[in-house]
């Protein structure tokens, strides 16, 4: 069991290619102390990839401030191109966040249930799993967010881009 009373899950065993579910997880960003997502259990989801935390999706009509889309797109082998968001920060306007939260506006088959969802990565906002403060992944590429019910060797950092154990 981990700390705050999950069963503990190794990203080892995560499944390759990833798979997207409904997360039953009560997920919330927050930034500048201000509450910017607040998505209830079993309105978000989760893709869970081996190697990898979980990578959250929110429904976009619970996000609380307006996106701008930029010109950044990326393609994923698995979920298709994604398309990349700018926020403006909710207490100042001359802090603005680009190309930290991401959506596949049209996912490739099997992945249909993340359609126009968001991502985010987890900083430079506070992110939360059922009150948990996640941490990034490792690196500054993936956007999976590390809770204490997580274990294994997390894809990321140096030496662990494609771990063989």
């Amino acid at each position: 069991m981990s700390s705050n009373g999950r069963s503990k899950y190794n990203v080892q065993t995560f499944p390759r290619p990833p798979v997207v579910e409904r997360c039953s997880r009560h997920l919330q960003i927050k930034w500048h102390g201000q509450l910017i997502a607040d998505c209830p259990p079993g309105e978000g989801f989760w893709v869970l990839e081996t190697h990898h935390p979980p990578t959250y999706y929110i429904p976009p009509n619970l996000v609380r401030i307006p996106l701008a889309t930029t010109p950044k797109t990326t393609f994923c082998e698995w979920k298709g191109t994604a398309t990349y968001y700018s926020m403006m920060s909710p207490i100042n306007a001359n802090d603005v966040v680009v190309n930290r939260i991401w959506a596949y506006q049209e996912p490739a088959k099997g992945y249909e249930m993340i359609k126009g969802c968001l991502a985010f990565y987890v900083n430079p906002w506070e992110c939360y799993v059922d009150g948990e403060r996640a941490h990034p992944q490792p690196g500054d590429y993936y956007g999976g967010w590390i809770t204490s019910d997580l274990e294994g060797v997390f894809k990321g950092s140096w030496g662990t881009w494609d771990p063989v154990l």
